[in-house]
């Protein structure tokens, strides 16, 4: 660097000193100066009330954190939606809600739904290993009703006063901007060492359900307690669940990090395409419910956000069906300007104390401003609620409503009152009238402060491949941290939940074993082991290679089994156009080997060629060999049969061999039922 450009750059440095902090030793304080006395808690009437509005340190913290990026939401970027419908089933909730749209099996309620990934931007991959978003609009004829949730049904904090910290710490580090999307660094892990109630929701995170098949193939959960009120202003504790009609799946790490490279929107076209095709997602929710008199009857505060209700001490009651039928015309103006907030909510519905809901209902309203350029975020399109809407809020940026009339204000006499609140009989918000009293403290309540045994209750709930999954989860992104005391408090911290999950990870990093700790906690919960979740081959995709010279009966035959159940066999060979068969119809190639792979499909189907040269039969093994380290299913006739047979693997699990489609369509497809053959090897 030339000395004139040495002196430009320093004067453009000592410029910016100015504004430079070095918050280093330094006691915290507001934006205003005033020291900051603790900044755990937000401030609460009594140890389990509710947030309160004079929180000013909560709200300047949290008002700042939400308008930190624009336009890009600063969480749940990278999103994909889609519009359809719910029905409930029949009229059993009405002695628990008097929301219409959850009690009347006679309406249809429209939806709009948006997943998405939580840490990256709106370019990264759909494929990383994160929590999703699963945010659901019900525009109901009271009003619209968003259910904000994830795929996981609890968080990683208890109080929202923590939530810009838990985003600044899994965000992409800011001295260089990395990683994109991922977890795998330093600072998230600092955190999680330093604030162990994240414990339970990383074990979540490591697991397999952090790494989702698709979209289409993951629950969804309300995280939060809410309260449902019935007609007699009865209230019960409620838990909301989204649960897969195709089960719940998922993918396994290699697969996801190389899918992030061959399809960076792997999730958002498997959904796209599904809808299209007509094989439509369908969720069924359900309930978990609880007396007001029970509150306290469980080893665990109703009210923590980093705790289950295990499914098999409370039920979850299934209500209604979802439907998604619909793909958005224009991403920008859909998914994109969908605005959802959990403090939007129909009579029937209202809050509990939970302290991350309780701040969740300050922040939303004031993220959507900053995000979308005003209060006015209602009116767009995919916001606008179904039925009208008066009030006397006027102006502001992007108003498109065009109010008529002289009076703006309530109350008045010029337009006899109008409009004017309604009364309960005549629908009416009234909220829950729940006695509150208590010191106005920042403080977590006792009875939130237990970290592992939640966590050692998912570890005992999974089977040996999950487990094994979860070790090395943690064991790579604790491996991608430079800090070796980061992996060392985060291996201390495992071994209060289980030794058997400590020490591998330990092991694999390199650093020193645990031999104490682990936990005296024995109870497990099935329902959280994908291994019990519904197990069916409809809608998956099949590659099926295939070269000059295949047997075009049998295998079109095969073929058109397999659409016949659902399935969809995509059709791959050297080049495209058309498959010549020796008999028979020819087929129409979809893809090549240089546009395809076999991570994009769920089962391989090798039919075949006589014509096909050595080159065809490496790239076909090539598939074959990544498909059945993946623990796909693979089924083989004709000439794959000898493909499969070379490889080694034609007795192996999952590995289906046959010349007649009446008894090997059948059989392959209950192998792709099966999702995955983990008998073979633990990935």
């Amino acid at each position: 660097m030339s000395n004139d450009r040495k002196s430009t750059s320093n004067r453009k440095d000592e410029q910016l000193e100015q504004y430079r902090t070095y918050d280093q030793g330094k006691k915290m304080t507001t934006n205003q100066g005033q020291k900051v006395s603790e900044d755990e808690f937000s401030l609460k009437a009594g140890e389990r009330g509710p947030t309160l509005m004079e929180d000013f340190h909560f709200r300047e913290k949290m008002t700042h954190f939400d308008h930190e990026r624009i336009p890009e939401r600063i969480v749940h970027a990278r999103g994909y939606g889609a519009y359809g419908d719910f029905h409930v089933y029949d009229d059993s909730m009405k002695k628990y809600t008097k929301a219409d749209f959850l009690t009347d099996p006679q309406k249809t309620t429209p939806v709009f739904v948006r997943f998405s990934t939580v840490q990256g931007s709106k370019g990264s991959p759909d494929t990383v290993r994160d929590v999703r978003g699963f945010a659901t609009k019900f525009y109901t004829d009271e009003g619209n009703f968003d259910l904000v949730g994830n795929n996981i049904p609890i968080f990683f904090i208890q109080d929202a006063m923590k939530f810009p910290d838990l985003v600044h710490a899994v965000k992409p580090e800011p001295h260089n901007e990395m990683p994109q999307g991922g977890s795998a660094h330093d600072t998230f892990w600092d955190f999680v060492a330093n604030n162990q109630e994240a414990a339970h929701m990383s074990m979540w995170a490591m697991s397999d359900r952090g790494i989702p098949r698709s979209f289409r193939m993951m629950e969804g959960f309300g995280v939060h307690t809410f309260r449902l009120v019935n007609e007699k202003g009865e209230a019960h504790f409620v838990k909301f669940h989204w649960k897969p009609k195709l089960g719940v799946h998922s993918l396994v790490w290699d697969e996801a990090q190389k899918l992030s490279g061959k399809d960076i929107d792997f999730h958002r076209r498997d959904l796209y395409e599904a809808i299209e095709n007509g094989d439509y997602p369908e969720w069924e929710l359900g309930f978990q419910i609880i007396r007001e008199d029970e509150e306290f009857n469980f080893d665990f505060d109703i009210l923590d956000p980093t705790k289950v209700w295990p499914e098999e001490e409370v039920p979850v009651q299934i209500v209604g069906k979802l439907t998604l039928n619909r793909n958005v015309d224009n991403v920008f103006a859909e998914t994109e300007q969908a605005a959802f907030h959990p403090g939007h909510v129909v009579s029937g519905i209202d809050f509990s104390n939970d302290p991350l809901l309780q701040g969740r209902l300050f922040s939303y309203t004031d993220t959507q401003i900053s995000r979308l350029g005003g209060p006015n975020f209602h009116e767009l399109p995919v916001n606008r609620p179904v039925c009208p809407f008066h009030n006397n809020q006027r102006d502001a940026m992007h108003r498109t409503t065009i109010n008529t009339g002289q009076v703006s204000y309530h109350k008045n006499s010029l337009a006899d009152n109008t409009p004017e609140p309604a009364s309960e009989e005549e629908g009416g918000y009234v909220h829950y009238q729940e006695k509150v009293e208590g010191h106005k403290i920042r403080a977590r309540s006792e009875s939130f402060k237990d970290h592992f045994s939640q966590a050692a209750l998912f570890w005992n709930s999974l089977s040996d491949v999950e487990k094994e999954h979860t070790i090395n989860g943690y064991s790579f992104e604790l491996g991608k941290c430079e800090s070796r005391s980061v992996q060392q408090q985060i291996v201390d911290m495992l071994s209060s939940i289980s030794l058997n999950l400590a020490q591998p990870v330990a092991e694999n990093l390199g650093i020193e074993v645990p031999q104490e700790g682990g936990s005296n906690i024995t109870k497990s919960s099935p329902a959280l082991s994908q291994k019990n979740t519904s197990f069916k081959a409809e809608t998956r995709k099949v590659g099926v290679i295939v070269g000059d010279g295949f047997n075009g009966k049998e295998v079109n035959d095969v073929i058109a089994g397999l659409r016949k159940e659902g399935l969809h066999p995509e059709i791959i060979s050297s080049t495209l156009g058309t498959c010549k068969a020796v008999d028979g119809p020819e087929l129409e190639v979809q893809h090549t080997f240089l546009t395809a792979d076999s991570l994009l499909f769920d089962a391989l189907y090798c039919a075949g060629g006589q014509n096909t040269d050595e080159a065809f039969r490496k790239k076909a093994k090539d598939f074959i060999d990544e498909t059945f380290f993946h623990c796909k299913p693979i089924g083989a006739t004709h000439e794959g049969k000898a493909w499969v047979e070379e490889q080694g693997i034609d007795t192996a699990p999952g590995v289906i061999k046959g010349e007649d489609p009446d008894a090997f369509t059948p059989a392959f497809i209950e192998a792709v039922a099966c999702h995955r053959f983990w008998d073979r090897q633990v990935i």
